[in-house]
């Protein structure tokens, strides 16, 4: 009798595991070494079994993990509130569609814990719809500046920053995605794809997910100034340039005391020499990269690659300057090379592999003299490139901006 009390405690539970997980397929804790679709080689591998072990996901009955299955609104946020160390505050709204959903209560804690907003959804949840990229970036990002007011401030100050995905010149990235896509990519939560892409609209895999929560593991313990790449996104939103932020570099002061700074001169109109137009500095931004061309900071997948076609050393700093140009009459680019006397306002030309798979447009290379690129009355944004020591060695560096008669000080000493 006893064993058969056993039995029926056992048969219970798996009742009650099947009506939880109804909507999503029934699902046991299986070990993630057992899984029949995860071979040893798989790329996350490692991911799914730390997840599993940790418990905030599981294997079905049948003995596999589908790795690629997509992950809905109500799994992920169930997902959330397991892995997040955040309060639950009360008082914050629910979904009236989530009613005796298996997913109610745990996506009102990941409510409370500050990772979705019901606002951002006034028809519904609706948990069975797909997750999105946008929507995972922002629930992750909402979370930890819930939790840490240094992450709720770097949201505000990425704002208006330069995101480095192709979406933000090509178009499918909106303004209101700009703080919570540099957070998800300052930290390291998430990647862009090998095309430079972000993939806002796209949907997520249970494998991808699995590799996610460990970074969000880790990121959820840390401050936003830990983050190298999120604090040069802040910079350029707050400033227009990742200067202090990726380099030793820092702002002088003018002679009456007063500090400088680069967004004393980020869009501010000037005249070119000679009355050739006028010019607007937008952003400046500086690249860290070794010899093999391969960027050490996020803002450098932009810029450099293999194709870069000017020689790029360890010593020295890799800076890109955004500019609009109108001309008041025929202006060639060796004339422009010319036309304010700094190397930072009026950069070289350049041509890398990076310029069409993020959209940007350079100052053309070929036919530099009569290439056509600037047109009387038209105005033209584009980029252009310099660099600067990365060490002083004889006393200081010393690099000015001039804008206006106004001379932006940068120090190296």
């Amino acid at each position: 009798m006893g064993m058969k009390k056993v039995m029926v405690s056992v048969a219970a539970g798996m009742l009650a595991v099947a009506a939880v997980w109804g909507s999503v397929g029934v699902e046991e804790a299986f070990a993630a070494s057992v899984f029949k679709d995860i071979p040893a080689g798989h790329w996350a591998k490692a991911s799914i079994d730390a997840a599993v072990n940790n418990g905030y996901l599981k294997g079905y009955s049948d003995g596999t993990f589908r790795p690629n299955a997509q992950v809905t609104r109500a799994e992920f946020a169930a997902i959330l509130s397991r892995v997040s160390s955040n309060e639950v505050e009360g008082g914050k709204g629910s979904f009236p569609d989530l009613s005796g959903n298996w997913s109610e209560e745990e996506v009102n804690k990941a409510i409370g814990m500050g990772f979705i907003s019901t606002s951002d959804y006034p028809n519904g949840f609706k948990p069975s719809t797909s997750l999105t990229r946008r929507e995972m970036a922002k629930w992750m990002a909402s979370g930890l500046a819930a939790a840490l007011e240094d992450f709720q401030t770097a949201l505000s100050d990425t704002q208006d920053t330069l995101v480095p995905v192709a979406e933000y010149y090509k178009g499918g990235l909106n303004k209101t995605d700009y703080p919570y896509v540099s957070v998800a990519l300052g930290t390291g939560l998430m990647t862009g794809y090998e095309d430079g892409a972000f993939g806002p609209s796209k949907t997520t895999t249970r494998a991808e997910v699995a590799a996610i929560l460990g970074r969000y593991e880790s990121v959820q313990k840390k401050k936003a100034a830990d983050f190298r790449d999120l604090n040069e996104m802040r910079e350029v939103g707050l400033t227009g340039t990742n200067l202090t932020s990726l380099t030793p570099y820092k702002f002088g002061k003018y002679t009456d005391g007063t500090p400088a700074d680069f967004s004393q001169i980020k869009d501010k109109e000037f005249k070119l020499r000679n009355n050739l137009g006028t010019q607007t500095i937008h952003r400046m931004i500086v690249v860290e990269s070794g010899s093999d061309k391969k960027p050490r900071n996020l803002y450098g997948k932009m810029f450099i690659d293999d194709k870069f076609d000017w020689p790029v050393k360890g010593d020295r700093y890799y800076v890109f300057t955004e500019a609009s140009v109108t001309p008041n009459g025929e202006l060639t680019n060796l004339a422009f090379a010319n036309a304010t006397g700094n190397r930072f306002l009026s950069g070289a030309n350049f041509e890398t592999g990076t310029s069409k798979t993020f959209g940007i447009t350079n100052l053309p290379h070929d036919d530099y003299i009569s290439s056509g690129f600037f047109k009387k009355g038209v105005t033209r944004n584009f980029w252009m490139y310099t660099s600067m020591p990365k060490k002083a060695t004889d006393g200081k560096v010393i690099e000015q901006l001039v804008v206006n008669g106004r001379s932006t000080v940068l120090i190296l000493e």
